[in-house]
């Protein structure tokens, strides 16, 4: 009789973990098979390289992976999962979830017009001809440590691919891991939800978009509240329910890598708080907030050359792209790749208060509005922008505010200093200090 007892027991185990297994195998498949592409189709860098660091992890490191040039897709295996990413020219990649290949491939996505001239031919800031003489009030000597500090790959500065320094407008260090280059496209992960701030308040500049107004999709189910705005969605306040947690089979894991509308998935969670009366962190909310965006155009064409017609072109960002999910809705949560130079044109953006070379891009207090701390985030956050009014980087200035990624990826914009910092990598918990990089920097400036 124990010994039944014993083997239902053991059944039920092996039942119950195979079934989890089984819930997991998308997201175990859809993380490789999307940072795969993303990474060898616009990153420019090898399966190699990929499976050996930014793949090397957990049970992600266990798949089997297919790298195809001509069709320029990515087919990611393991056990009896499997899943693909597809590239989309102009547009990166995109995970097949919902959606077949065919139908993805097929939509009428408008060519991409990057600027045509030759940055380096232009002067610094819309391209890459930078000036002769380095700004005044800076000691390079410092710097220069700074530097090999932040570049050792040692902990508690392990990790980092690259470095980028603006100061007084002016780039002054740019440093590359040896396999990396000025040319190089670095992923964003949560750092595209700063973009997505900005393509709101571009919108907004265009009489096109009120972010007070409440929110009214097609899909709001019954007992939804009817009073969420894109100022809670962009403040993380909705209300909505949302587990951030990674590493285990969560909404962002789920979101990202199981599901082919991401906003729609994120507008099906339940309201467990008034709308203003709570904050905690949603990469659900900003993929909202994306498709809050799309439903203001007229037409899909007119929405996927919106970031490159309105925001990248405008600032000189020429190797910006803004990366689909499987509906066609850009993943403002997660997916942006751009080179360092140009994350540091956007930090420069924000740095101007929204103005770019005399032309105001983003309303004229846009930047006030992103930088006031949201109810209940304790001076932590903003809109969709990282805030240092509650001493997180105790080095940095108050002042400053940051686009933040998973893994160690930063910009860091601080007015009272006129500076920008870029930093992109990949750092576990715990490997790489960023209050530390910034104290180092900052000895080196007036």
């Amino acid at each position: 009789m124990k010994k039944r007892i014993v083997l239902i027991v053991l059944l039920a185990v092996l039942g119950g973990g195979a079934f989890y297994l089984n819930l997991l195998m998308p997201v175990i498949t859809g993380y490789a098979a999307k940072n795969l592409a993303s990474g060898v189709f616009l990153a420019g860098r090898s399966q190699q390289s990929l499976e050996a660091e930014d793949l090397n992890f957990s049970v992600i490191k266990f798949t089997s992976n297919k790298v195809d040039t001509v069709k320029k897709e990515v087919v990611s295996r393991f056990l009896w999962g499997k899943s693909k990413a597809v590239y989309l020219d102009g547009y990166g990649c995109t995970l097949v979830k919902e959606y077949s290949d065919e139908e993805i491939r097929s939509r009428a996505y408008p060519g991409t017009i990057i600027l045509p001239e030759n940055p380096d031919t232009i002067p610094w800031p819309m391209g890459d001809m930078m000036p002769d003489s380095l700004p005044e009030g800076i000691d390079m000597a410092k710097l220069d440590r700074a530097v090999k500090l932040v570049m050792s790959d040692t902990i508690p500065f392990k990790g980092t691919f690259a470095l980028t320094v603006v100061y007084k407008g002016q780039p002054v260090v740019e440093a590359y891991r040896a396999d990396m280059n000025a040319r190089t496209r670095f992923l964003s992960w949560s750092m595209a939800k700063s973009f997505t701030n900005a393509l709101v308040g571009i919108r907004v500049k265009q009489g096109l978009m009120d972010i007070n107004k409440p929110l009214d999709f097609s899909n709001w189910t019954m007992g939804k509240p009817k009073q969420i705005t894109m100022n809670n969605l962009m403040h993380m306040n909705s209300g909505l329910e949302w587990n951030e947690e990674y590493g285990n089979l969560s909404d962002v894991t789920i979101m990202l890598h199981k599901v082919g509308d991401m906003g729609s998935y994120a507008l099906e969670k339940e309201a467990v708080y008034r709308p203003d009366s709570a904050w905690y962190y949603s990469s659900g909310t900003t993929n909202i907030a994306c498709l809050a965006l799309r439903e203001t155009f007229a037409s899909d064409p007119d929405y996927w050359r919106f970031p490159r017609e309105e925001l990248f072109n405008k600032i000189g960002m020429r190797s910006a792209v803004f990366e689909l999910d499987a509906s066609g809705t850009f993943v403002g949560s997660s997916y942006l790749y751009a080179t360092m130079r140009d994350y540091a044109r956007f930090g420069l953006l924000y740095l101007h208060n929204g103005n770019w070379l005399g032309e105001q891009i983003l309303p004229t207090d846009w930047v006030d509005y992103t930088t006031t701390p949201a109810n209940g985030s304790n001076g932590k956050y903003g809109a969709f922008f990282w805030l240092n009014e509650s001493g997180d980087q105790p080095d940095a200035p108050a002042d400053t505010f940051m686009c933040k990624g998973h893994d160690g990826q930063f910009i860091f914009i601080i007015p009272s200093k006129d500076l920008v910092v870029v930093r992109t990598g990949y750092s576990k918990k715990g490997e790489f200090s960023t209050n530390e990089m910034m104290k180092e920097i900052l000895k080196a400036i007036e």
